[in-house]
């Protein structure tokens, strides 16, 4: 067998493991809740954007069209969301967090916290600093190679 240790030194490839830990850790914190991460983006921008139409809210949370209908299936099987016809135009869906959403997303504040820490939990405060500069630089200036790029009413402002 050739050395691995190439492929463990890729970018690509840490990414990917970091992902997969990441969402081990949310979901060790967070497993009450039988919420996995994307759901609680999709929770966390309604929480933030109450009644935004279903596109500009896949575009919030870096989704394509087809899984953010697929999401938002989910969560209003759940009663956890609503999707009602936009006035001005019925074709558009807005969607908003039911009574149970708002108290679910509460609920989990510090689960979510909980879990973000364990994340960050091998750097030291400033490695933690410069870590997160770094990741939202690489997001940012990658973001158009996203085959669902995050799309923001306000450009973000990169560290």
């Amino acid at each position: 067998m050739k050395n691995l240790d190439v492929l463990y030194a890729r970018p690509g490839h840490l990414v990917r493991r970091c992902h997969q830990i990441c969402v081990s850790l949310f979901l060790d914190e967070c497993g009450p809740f039988d919420i996995t991460p994307i759901q609680y983006a999709v929770l966390a921008a309604l929480e933030a954007s109450p009644g935004i139409e279903q596109i500009k809210l896949a575009g919030l949370v870096a989704l394509d069209r087809s899984s953010t209908g697929y999401v938002i299936d989910r969560l209003e099987a759940r009663a956890l969301v609503r999707r009602q016809p936009c006035p001005s135009d019925r074709r558009l869906k807005r969607i908003s967090l039911t009574l149970l959403g708002e108290v679910l997303i509460r609920d989990m504040h510090d689960y979510v916290e909980r879990a973000q820490e364990r994340i960050l939990a091998p750097l030291n405060r400033e490695e933690r600093v410069q870590f997160m500069k770094l990741l939202t630089r690489m997001a940012d200036v990658n973001n158009e190679f996203s085959r669902a790029p995050l799309v923001l009413a306000e450009k973000r402002l990169s560290a």
